[in-house]
């Protein structure tokens, strides 16, 4: 999936809009614009998958902040949304 991150102040938010996702399972993500360097680090990046909007967490459980997305192109993520899962598993930085 390609997509365009939209940072504001209160978070960093990536919408990989209306399309089939899966409840559970992995994807790949592709950002066409990586997150600007100038982003303040600490704010928290939500995905929104099939119009619902829900915190990214490191496997630790750790919420992903946009300090860990900057410069970052591709990411997989795995989706569990029965458990409330969504987790940040690898990432790509230019």
């Amino acid at each position: 999936m390609t997509c365009t991150p939209n940072v504001t102040t209160n978070a960093g938010g990536i919408a990989l809009g209306f399309r089939r996702i899966q409840p559970v399972g992995y994807m790949t993500i592709a950002m066409s614009d990586v997150i600007p360097t100038g982003t303040t680090g600490t704010l928290p990046v939500n995905l929104t998958l099939n119009g619902t909007s829900r915190p990214l967490m490191l496997p630790n459980g750790d919420a992903v902040t946009a300090a860990d997305l900057i410069g970052v192109s591709v990411f997989k993520v795995f989706n569990d949304r029965f458990k409330g899962l969504l987790v940040l598993m690898s990432r790509t930085i230019d």
